[in-house]
């Protein structure tokens, strides 16, 4: 499922999108931006009327509208941190962790995530599979986690490093406007057979930086949701972002043309931009610390913040 042009919402028919906005006005809502939740909530009783539709529906060419962020504003926007073994190179999972990341920050296909004027030391981006609760989920168990799971999407988690007290570094770095690209749609999860063994890419300027496999994820989605719903509840069209392996991390900067896949996801495509046209050094943070570099993250070389 997906919204395009004017926020309409539409069913991915192959290579086109049935618009079934129609079949969905009796859901509560205060505008279009709401409807999709309202659909997620009630979609055991929607989706026969959806398969009809779109089976009728002859639809357009998915390449004729503008894809919009298929979940443009939910409740809670969370995040895994550290939640991948790195290729087996971390000894043993860290504490499990999260934050929140603001819902604001969101953006979709095509989009443009923007830099800001703030003395980062790098800007990165985290390709991440994002789960998508389909129920409100407050304390429950490890074994019915998956009954609140709707579908997953893709993710790419935008962060600014380096900036405020050591104490506090998450809000800075991560709530950031344009931060938080998603989409192009939703996948539900009955569409994926195994979310444990899903190649995720990232491609910069169509050169492949960022690559890895569900199968290295430390805290599975099942565990994360029964120790994150301990904390708050989560509610249908709420987001968790699952982390990320940080080896084939790298600056992004102006210019930068982003491509991101999970399997059975699409594809999302977002621009960089950069008004201060700043430029930082390119090799991942694999390629550094294999060089014997510290800090691993990518240096600033030229522009406003460059080191003297």
């Amino acid at each position: 499922m997906l919204y395009f042009d004017d926020f309409k919402l539409g069913v991915l028919k192959g290579d086109s999108v049935v618009d079934v906005t129609a079949e969905l006005q009796d859901i509560p809502h205060r505008d279009s931006l709401d409807l999709m939740n309202g659909l997620i909530e009630r979609f055991d009783a929607y989706r026969d009327k959806l398969e009809k539709a779109a089976g009728a529906g002859a639809g357009v060419p998915v390449s004729s509208v503008r894809i919009r962020p298929p979940l443009p504003r939910p409740t809670n926007f969370d995040c895994m941190a550290g939640n991948f073994m790195e290729n087996g190179t971390r000894p043993a999972p860290s504490p499990i962790n999260a934050f929140h990341k603001s819902p604001s920050g969101i953006i979709g296909d095509g989009d443009t995530m923007v830099l800001p004027d703030v003395p980062a030391t790098v800007f990165e981006g985290e390709a991440e599979i994002g789960v998508v609760f389909g129920k409100k989920t407050t304390d429950v168990s490890e074994a019915n986690a998956m009954d609140h799971v709707f579908g997953y999407i893709n993710f790419i988690d935008g962060s600014a490093r380096g900036l405020g007290p050591g104490n506090n570094t998450f809000f800075m770095m991560k709530s950031r406007e344009t931060f938080a690209p998603i989409g192009p749609y939703i996948v539900t999860k009955d569409e994926i057979p195994n979310v444990y063994k899903l190649q995720l890419n990232l491609w910069n300027n169509g050169e492949l930086r960022q690559t890895y496999n569900t199968d290295d994820m430390a805290y599975p989605i099942e565990h994360c949701i029964e120790w994150l719903s301990s904390v708050h509840t989560m509610m249908p069209g709420d987001i968790l972002g699952m982390g990320t392996n940080h080896r084939g991390l790298h600056a992004f900067a102006d210019g930068d043309k982003i491509e991101m896949e999970v399997d059975g996801l699409g594809r999302l495509h977002i621009d960089v931009r950069d008004d201060l046209k700043r430029t930082w050094s390119r090799e991942t943070r694999l390629q550094r610390q294999e060089q014997g570099h510290d800090p691993a993250h990518a240096p600033q070389l030229s522009g406003k913040y460059a080191p003297a």
